[in-house]
Order: structure tokens, then sequence, then C-alpha cells
């Protein structure tokens, strides 16, 4: 899949580094950079890709999910806002699948930034009652850093929903997650780790309530670490399916589960509150240091 992003037909060239493809009924930019390639969908303001030059992909992205209207994208880093989880239709919001707007893009030597925009509107309103304007920033480079900042006035629940690659679940461990969770797979019982560390030996689903800045995925048999640094959050979410629950979803290989790992930079147990002239801000930056 993540190949194939890049290998669509050019529809525009917008700019030496940035052309607009498409991938089923869903339009994609894809940014080739001498030092990075990435590709976002602009349905979500959907990161799908990012590739360092010389690196193995970062993001996992399932070779089962459908590229159709409306339909939201597994994999990837979605943008799930102004809910998380199923605290109202659909799950993790609306966000991620609504088409947004390339509203303004830069790039140098370093890096690709653009922003994309998403404003309330007649189908939003059915959703949700408020006004609002979301930005959505990115800067893709040798580091990658997403921005979400949304204007208003209103509280909202958020998460920057991030799937990432490993080589083995089985050998991977994150860190940096505090010592307090609410394990979503044990009815939202209250879990501790006193090393702030988590392995992946069956399903995984927990919200971190006291993590620290920087998660770091140990991807042994990638030989990789992959960080990720967590900006305005109150929780670290970690998810992986695990293989009953891989095997029963219709968008993710039976085995998906084995080469991807979700920690999430988000705001459950303390919303984002938008206010006039105070837009509220969410935000992750990644880095890849190899073993």
């Amino acid at each position: 899949m993540h190949n194939s992003l890049f290998n669509l037909p050019v529809v525009t060239q917008i700019t030496p580094y940035l052309s607009q493809r498409q991938m089923g009924e869903l339009p994609i930019l894809v940014i080739s950079h001498p030092k990075v390639r990435a590709a976002i969908a602009l349905q979500g303001a959907h990161l799908l890709a990012w590739q360092p030059a010389g690196q193995q992909p970062a993001i996992w992205l399932s070779d089962k999910t459908p590229f159709v209207s409306g339909k939201a994208i597994r994999g990837g880093v979605p943008v799930c806002w102004p809910w998380f989880g199923p605290a109202g239709e659909p799950a993790h919001g609306f966000a991620r699948n609504q088409p947004w707007t390339l509203t303004a893009h830069d790039e140098n030597e370093d890096a690709v930034m653009l922003t994309f925009t998403l404003e309330s509107n007649a189908q939003t309103k059915k959703l949700w009652p408020h006004d609002f304007t979301l930005l959505a920033r990115f800067r893709i480079a040798e580091h990658c850093e997403i921005e979400l900042e949304a204007w208003g006035d209103y509280e909202a629940t958020a998460a920057l929903h991030s799937y990432f690659q490993v080589a083995d679940i089985a050998q991977v461990e994150v860190s940096g997650l505090g010592n307090s969770y609410i394990d979503k797979v044990q009815d939202t019982a209250i879990g501790s780790a006193a090393d702030g560390k988590q392995t992946y030996p069956d399903r995984v689903d927990r919200i971190h309530t006291a993590a620290e800045d920087c998660s770091v995925i140990h991807d042994r048999a990638g030989k990789r670490q992959i960080e990720v640094y967590h900006h305005y959050q109150s929780d670290v979410v970690t998810w992986n399916p695990g293989p009953e629950l891989s095997c029963s979803m219709a968008d993710m290989p039976n085995d998906g589960y084995k080469t991807m790992v979700c920690v999430e930079t988000a705001r459950i147990n303390k919303p984002m509150k938008s206010a006039g002239e105070t837009p509220a801000r969410l935000g992750v930056t990644l880095r890849i240091r190899n073993k």
C-alpha cells in the first residue's frame, strides 16, 4: 500500500515537491522531496505515509482500507475530533471523514509545510451544533510535525491517532507511558505500570493518564526507535487489536496487528477548550533513531 501511493499518476503538479493524485474516490497530496516522502489525504487531512530518505516507512497503513468518500481510512494519522471513541456518531468524531481544503503551502530545501482547513457546515451541524474552524498544520521533513488548532467557543475531546509501522509487535516495547492507565480491554479498570513500559502479547487498549511528554517505540526487530513527542496533550493512548480483533475487522488484514502499534496524542480526560480569540491546540512531533 505504501509504495502504491507514490506510484499513483500525477493529476496536478502543484509545486516541484508537491502533487495531487487520486486513490479510489479520494484526492491525495504526495510530497516527493530529496529528504522525505509523504502522502496526505484531503479527506480528514489524514497523513497516510511519512518516510525520511534512507529509512523504512514510519507510518502503518492497512492494505485493506477502502479509499471511499465519507468512510474512515484504517491507518495513518487520523484526526479524531470533536470527540474520541464512542462518545458520539460517528465514532472518533467527524473530522476524519470530512473533506478538508489545502489553504497554504510552502517548501524549502529541508521541508514541505502544509495547512489544511475544515469549517463547520450543514453536515457537521447535524452531528454537532457548534461553529468552528479547524486547522491542521504539517511540517514534513526528516522529522514530522503535526499541529491541530481549533477555533470557536466549545469543548472537544480529540486525538492524533497515529499508527506506526513496526517489524514485529512481539518484539516491541513502548516506554515513557507513566504509571497509571485506564484499561479499556478490562472494562475501564484502572491499572498501573511502575516502569511506564508496555509490551504487546495480546490486544492492548489503554488511556495513559500520566504519560511523559515523549513516548518511545522500541522496534527491536526493525533495529530502530520511533520517538513520539506529544504537545498540549492530557493523555496518551496505546492500541493494538491483537489477533482476534484483527481478524474481525474488514478493513484490516488478519495479520495486520503484527506490524503496527498506535501511540496516540490525546485530550480525553481534559478536553480541549476553545474560546474566542484563544484556540485550543494538540500536536505531535515524530523522529526516527536507528539502533
